[in-house]
């Protein structure tokens, strides 16, 4: 019975990737990428030359179908440039094809490791033996819900953003709540990391001061 492993890669930091996750990248005979580029940095880091096929959230069915059939017949892995697969990245989709297909014919294992989520719940100070995590808010139309959501959640809510739209979404916030208690995480595991801890006017504040680069782990409370 052929495997199909899905592993979590580093966020930032390469020395995070697990054991477990380096002897599976050697042994499969395939490992599907987001982005070759980006993957290969972390294959050579740690010699390994197994190859590389792009994968990603815009792959066309025949690329799909192509992967299909090589998990007919061979072990192949997924990866995303960083975290962990089917987390507000790309892999969803193409397990339950997988699934569809082979049903108990094929292994699906998770490898998990890092993952921006658990790594800025990890610090937060909260509880968050419950929590409701919401993925990147939406460009326009359901914006507003989203930000509802988070208003009238009874347990923290975690989401990610992009440096271009985080003052803006802290904004929103602060217009529905000055009061939340936030903490947001910026660069996590790189050489910059830095966590932010306050209300919204706080953060956006100390945010302001520093350069807006990379992507956003927030985590919002309510009082």
């Amino acid at each position: 019975m052929n495997s199909f492993f899905i592993i979590a890669t580093p966020i930032g930091n390469l020395e995070d990737i697990t054991l477990r996750a380096l002897r599976i990248l050697k042994e499969v005979d395939l490992v599907l990428c987001e982005d070759t580029r980006v993957s290969r940095i972390l294959l050579e880091k740690f010699n390994i030359k197994t190859q590389l096929l792009s994968y990603h959230q815009h792959s066309r069915q025949d690329k799909i179908d192509y992967i299909l059939e090589n998990l007919r017949e061979k072990n192949v892995a997924l990866v995303t440039d960083s975290g962990t697969p089917g987390i507000s990245d790309p892999g969803n989709k193409l397990i339950e094809e997988a699934f569809n297909k082979f049903k108990d014919e094929l292994k699906i294992i998770p490898v998990p490791g890092p993952s921006a989520l658990t790594a800025m719940a990890s610090v937060s100070g909260f509880a968050m033996d419950k929590f409701l995590f919401l993925g990147f808010p939406p460009a326009k139309n359901k914006r507003k819900k989203f930000f509802e959501k988070i208003a009238f959640s009874e347990f923290p809510v975690i989401f990610y953003e992009s440096s271009y739209k985080i003052l803006r979404s802290l904004t929103d916030l602060e217009l529905l709540n000055k009061n939340f208690k936030i903490v947001v995480g910026r660069e996590l595991t790189k050489k910059f990391e830095t966590i932010y801890r306050g209300n919204t006017k706080e953060v956006m504040e100390k945010i302001k001061k520093d350069p807006i680069k990379g992507e956003f782990v927030i985590i919002v409370k309510n009082e």
